[in-house]
């Protein structure tokens, strides 16, 4: 697992003015990224509706963020250092896939695959999210570490897979994501005013 979370806030506060990487919109797609990564590391055990609760407003939130991201250019000929191993992926995988179970799969129309197929292609909530966790980890790391040459091109990457890559799977992912919600929702509606009902019988 990459090392836990702690941004030095005060020292990006201090640097700000001084490059875009620690511009306004820059920092404040960190903090809804670090929140993002650090609900996903915690090991906190919830259920799956208070977490696709947290989901449904932490998602929506970062894309808003991430869209806002500044435009640079790469510096250097080396990319950034990684820090998200396939293990920490695997991990993330495995609990978003136990907290979902059978409603972690779905029909997905926005895929590659779709290119090739007449019908929906089958998807994964847990591996979108991990697809996500990977490349937005990644991006916090350098600033965790306070890696100041490889913040310019991490923030170039960072904003060109959220074009090209994580960004269409966070959009994927919201929909069936507010299906199940809203689903289950309605139905605790439903038995909640049979349970009524039944109290007249």
């Amino acid at each position: 697992m990459p090392k836990a979370l702690t941004v030095n806030w005060n020292f990006m506060a201090e640097n700000k003015s001084n490059s875009l990487v620690y511009s306004p919109p820059v920092i404040d797609f960190i903090t809804v990224a670090v929140e993002f990564c650090a609900f996903l590391e915690s090991g906190e055990t919830v259920s799956r509706k208070e977490w696709i609760s947290k989901m449904l407003k932490i998602l929506p939130l970062m894309y808003i963020k991430a869209s806002l991201l500044p435009e640079t250019v790469e510096i250097y000929d080396e990319s950034p250092e990684t820090f998200v191993k396939e293990e920490d992926y695997v991990r993330v995988a495995a609990v978003v896939s136990s907290i979902m179970g059978e409603e972690d799969v779905y029909l997905d129309v926005f895929v590659e695959d779709m290119k090739y197929s007449e019908r929906p292609v089958s998807a994964f909530v847990s591996e979108n999210i991990a697809d996500i966790y990977q490349d937005v980890r990644n991006f916090v790391s350098i600033y965790q570490y306070g890696l100041t040459d490889q913040m310019n091109d991490t923030l170039f990457i960072c904003k060109e897979n959220f074009r090209i890559y994580w960004g269409q799977k966070l959009i994927n992912v919201l929909r069936p994501l507010h299906s199940i919600y809203y689903n289950d929702e309605e139905n605790d509606v439903l038995e909640t005013d049979i349970n009524e009902e039944d109290l007249w019988d």
